[in-house]
């Protein structure tokens, strides 16, 4: 019966810890997994290195999740006061503060041994992956643009990815991370947009605040000029039909993205950030046909 009860609350704690860190959540983790992908498959030429491909995948798995249970540290006053988020393991009062960083501490430390296997100019690269995820969730209570900046902790994925295959990062692979940051800082404020009345009165800052009645607007733009950033790394990176057929895709269900977010419904807003999902897919299976065919 004691040893009953002890595995029970053994059980307990993993599993408030994997919903601490959002492994029941897969969302997150596609969304940045793809921009490793399009870097990895680019930088070799449609053939990765299996170490690499395996370090970047298993890496950004691990910083993702950090990265929630972090955020989770950070909000632990704001979150109890969000429909969406009170439940979260930190403010259901599940799991304590300083559990939560005892968890990031570990995910960040298996993340850096897997990083340390590759070249060095990655590692050193990793520090600067580490304190972006780190500082992420306190930018919401300095800067209007906490999206912007989730984009480029997010898409810092893409120079890492090719410095791992590569042991450089080219220009071609800064053009794929300003698409990426945009990107993410486009999702974001879609998400942002289901937490916009809460965040409001708790005072948290977002795009979805900042941009205000052009909130469509802005994204609109902003689309564009990321799907114009993608057709010019296919031009820098010489794909063939495949990629700019994987481009027009994406294009498409950025519109249909915009259609969902255009009367603004809560539920609809996070239909279209998970729609980003498709949008990465499209991308990757673009790259992924292209260099099959080669």
């Amino acid at each position: 019966m004691i040893m009953d009860r002890a595995m029970d609350r053994v059980l307990d704690r993993i599993k408030q810890y994997w919903l601490l860190a959002r492994f029941d959540k897969p969302i997150g983790i596609l969304i940045l997994l793809w921009p490793a992908l399009w870097a990895l498959w680019v930088a070799s030429d449609g053939k990765p290195d299996l170490l690499v491909l395996t370090v970047i995948c298993l890496g950004v798995v691990l910083m993702r999740a950090a990265g929630c249970v972090i955020n989770d540290y950070a909000d632990r006053d704001f979150d109890p006061h969000v429909e969406r988020t009170k439940q979260r393991p930190i403010a259901a009062g599940k799991v304590k503060p300083e559990e939560a960083l005892m968890v990031f501490v570990v995910l960040c430390l298996c993340s850096f041994a897997l990083v340390l296997l590759l070249n060095i100019y990655t590692i050193m690269l990793s520090f600067i992956a580490a304190f972006l995820a780190a500082s992420y969730p306190f930018m919401k209570r300095y800067t209007q643009l906490p999206q912007a900046y989730l984009g480029i902790a997010f898409g810092w994925a893409v120079p890492m990815a090719f410095s791992a295959q590569t042991n450089s990062i080219p220009p071609v692979a800064w053009v794929m991370y300003l698409a990426v940051v945009l990107w993410a800082l486009v999702y974001d404020t879609m998400y942002a947009m289901v937490d916009k009345d809460d965040d409001l009165k708790i005072g948290v800052k977002s795009t979805a605040i900042l941009f205000g009645v052009y909130d469509r607007q802005i994204m609109g733009a902003l689309l564009i000029i990321i799907l114009g950033l993608l057709i010019a790394v296919g031009q820098m990176a010489h794909t063939g039909w495949p990629y700019y057929l994987g481009v027009l895709v994406a294009a498409s269900l950025s519109a249909y993205q915009q259609k969902l977010i255009f009367h603004r419904e809560k539920t609809l807003c996070f239909k279209a950030f998970l729609n980003n999902n498709w949008f990465g897919l499209a991308i990757f299976s673009g790259l992924l046909v292209d260099y099959w065919l080669r």
